[in-house]
């Protein structure tokens, strides 16, 4: 999923392309798995031409990167905190707010047919900012850290999300705090 997004389009009708191109993968994506989902199934969900789909991306694999990307991007911004050891029932309660305020898109990012592609993609993301921080994260090393942090952040939404979609983010933020945090950080 390393594959670049493609450059703001300046025209609307391109950028229109983009916006019907991404709710149609994420629309496919709630009953698909990703395995399944054509470029053709993309095309007609987004109601555009076959050969428009390739003036934009190069496969179905180049959209999702992009989709999964930008909204990685927002979440580890969100999650931050808790790799820096700062603050970590707020940083826990604004991950499972920002996750409540996109609970359809992250449902089908995490429990879809792209989960894996997505927690590649995530780990990816947190690796790249765990190599800039320079905050130790206790007795385990930083890069396993990283790996089981966001493994196991990954699994608790995920298990929200499917299993449990009646709790609220304040319910499931001490769960990420005491499962997927305190294990790996200093004073933990």
């Amino acid at each position: 999923m390393s594959e670049a997004a493609p450059s703001r389009p300046r025209d609307a009708r391109a950028r229109k392309t983009l916006a019907s191109l991404r709710t149609a993968m994420l629309t496919l994506l709630e009953d698909e798995r990703f395995e399944d989902v054509t470029v053709r199934a993309l095309c007609k969900e987004a109601g555009i031409g076959y050969a428009t789909f390739f003036r934009h991306y190069t496969d179905k694999d180049a959209l999702l990167s992009h989709v999964a990307a930008s909204e990685i991007a927002d979440l580890i911004a969100h999650a931050a905190g808790l790799l820096l050891n700062a603050d970590r029932k707020g940083s826990t309660l604004a991950l499972c707010a920002f996750i409540e305020g996109h609970r359809s898109l992250w449902t089908t990012l995490l429990t879809g047919g792209a989960a894996a592609m997505v927690r590649t993609e995530m780990l990816a993301q947190a690796r790249k900012l765990a190599q800039e921080l320079t905050s130790p994260t206790g007795k385990v090393p930083k890069d396993l850290a990283v790996v089981f942090g966001v493994a196991s952040v990954l699994e608790v939404l995920a298990w929200w999300l499917q299993d449990h979609p009646e709790m609220t983010g304040k319910e499931v933020a001490p769960l990420i705090e005491q499962l997927a945090i305190a294990p790996i950080m200093p004073g933990g």
